[in-house]
């Protein structure tokens, strides 16, 4: 058998190098001309904190620099381990979005409910940028628990790598981000892309970074049959789902928040004073996929002010300004509904940051949740309306359909597939779900309560049994510890 290359004599990484000079240079600038106070030196300081001290161990490393006695290593990286084998896990943690918010419940579920672990966890930001806002959003705990797990040193050749990130970002990056893996593929035990797409198929480009992975997890059923159609070889893809923090989603726990004081009324009038009707809740980002124009269309059309109903819509800008208001009445101008004799129902939008301790309670305040996407990889945002047990209604189309079904939400019928007209997917499919129908729907769950608690109940229970953080911890560490074994008997 030949003999595994010796690690120690390894040249360092050029882009490694680059980057870690780069934001020692940044930060040296920033001390020297006393931006203590800026938000720039908020995030750099961020980012050196998550991110120099890896890349210097690594570098050690590989350089040769460190202790040759195996046992004396282990015990020094972490004398409280009785294990050497370590996973690091790359992700946007200091980031909002699809990803960062992934990442953490993987690493929360993994910390929370693995008894006697048969590996040790470390984490590294990457992926996307930092975000001092995100971060001081994150419960007390979680803070204290990344600073504990970035302390956690490991020795590559002992680590499987995760990177949980948009493939684009994986080593060597196409954007400026600490690579993933952070000295490229040899040094690792093994290296896991964690990753998924809201369109038909993956791109060519993607393919290839994914084919360079030992293996791609994928969070559905969806995804499985899209990466293998598109290039990505079969033996590498395995489906893992994403975990839902029930516990802290539990509508049982919670007030709900008070809507009036965080949401800006763009359409309606008279209801400031008078109490809230039906609430519609909508969370997403403010692009063409999230479908919020399929939903104005609809609400719009089926809805008038003699309807006791409100629209409410957490959203944040997505390549783009933030006048969301304007941007709205915009739209419904172009639509050129007549002006109801009743005037317009109530549309109200909250593009203030709800701290992540706070969302439960958002759902909390609303009766149901919508979101007429045209395609997910995931749906954060939709199945943390069914934890909290709000019926749901969403796009019947790729990421929700591992989980949303006739039994426990609304399933929303697409009405035809259609081209991306522009960005990274332009040319891909996916879905145009089907107004009318969604005009039905939600009169539907709004005429019939009952019946909508009844399904919304059914979304928490399923939450509960299939997507619970033990559940899907034990799901991750089975595939991970089987990694670990095969390496081991090779």
């Amino acid at each position: 058998m030949d003999q595994p290359p010796d690690r120690s004599k390894r040249p360092w990484k050029f882009s490694t190098f680059v980057y870690s000079s780069s934001i020692l240079f940044i930060l040296l600038s920033i001390f020297l001309l006393g931006f203590t106070n800026t938000d720039l030196y908020k995030v750099q300081s961020l980012r050196f904190t998550f991110t120099a001290n890896r890349i210097y161990s690594y570098l050690q490393f590989l350089l040769g620099f460190h202790d040759k006695n195996p046992k004396s290593t282990s015990e020094t990286l972490d004398p409280a381990s009785s294990t050497s084998h370590c996973v690091l896990w790359m992700a946007p943690f200091l980031s909002s979005g699809g990803y960062s918010s992934e990442a953490w419940s993987y690493i929360l579920s993994l910390h929370n409910h693995l008894t006697n672990p048969k590996f040790r966890i470390t984490i590294e930001h990457h992926g996307d940028l930092e975000s001092v806002e995100f971060w001081n959003g994150l419960a007390k705990e979680t803070k204290e628990l990344a600073i504990e797990m970035y302390r956690t040193q490991c020795r590559p050749n002992e680590t499987i790598v995760v990177c949980h990130s948009e493939p684009g970002a994986w080593y060597p990056p196409l954007f400026e981000t600490l690579p993933c893996p952070p000295t490229g593929y040899e040094d690792f035990l093994s290296v896991i892309g964690r990753t998924m797409f809201e369109t038909d198929r993956v791109n060519p480009e993607h393919v290839k970074r994914c084919n360079q992975m030992d293996h791609v997890w994928v969070p559905t059923e969806f995804h499985v049959s899209s990466f293998v159609q598109s290039g990505v070889d079969s033996s590498k893809v395995v489906k893992i789902v994403q975990p839902v923090d029930v516990g802290f989603f539990d509508p049982s726990k919670y007030e709900p928040l008070d809507l009036m004081a965080v949401g800006d009324l763009v359409l309606g009038s008279g209801m400031k004073n008078s109490g809230l009707g039906f609430v519609f809740l909508s969370v997403f980002k403010w692009e063409q996929r999230k479908g919020w124009d399929v939903l104005l269309k609809a609400y719009l059309r089926e809805f008038s002010g003699k309807d006791n109903v409100a629209l409410f819509l957490l959203t944040n800008a997505y390549h783009s300004d933030s006048d969301f208001g304007n941007k709205i009445l915009d739209f419904v101008e172009e639509l050129n509904i007549e002006d109801p004799q009743n005037g317009y129902p109530f549309v109200y939008v909250i593009d203030k940051h709800i701290a992540q301790v706070d969302l439960p309670r958002l759902y909390k305040a609303a009766d149901a949740f919508v979101l007429p996407t045209r395609g997910e990889g995931w749906g954060r945002p939709i199945v943390e309306a069914m934890a909290m047990s709000l019926p749901v209604i969403a796009t019947n189309w790729s990421g929700p359909t591992e989980y949303l079904t006739e039994r426990n939400g609304y399933p929303l019928v697409v009405e035809e597939m259609s081209e991306v007209k522009e960005g990274p997917f332009e040319g891909h499919q996916w879905a145009e779900p089907s107004v009318d129908k969604l005009r039905v729907l939600m009169r539907h769950v709004m005429s019939n309560p009952d019946e909508a608690k009844v399904k919304g109940k059914r979304g928490r229970d399923d939450m509960v049994q299939k997507f619970a953080p033990e559940v899907v911890a034990k799901v991750v560490a089975d595939q991970i510890e089987r990694i670990f074994d095969e390496k081991i008997r090779t």
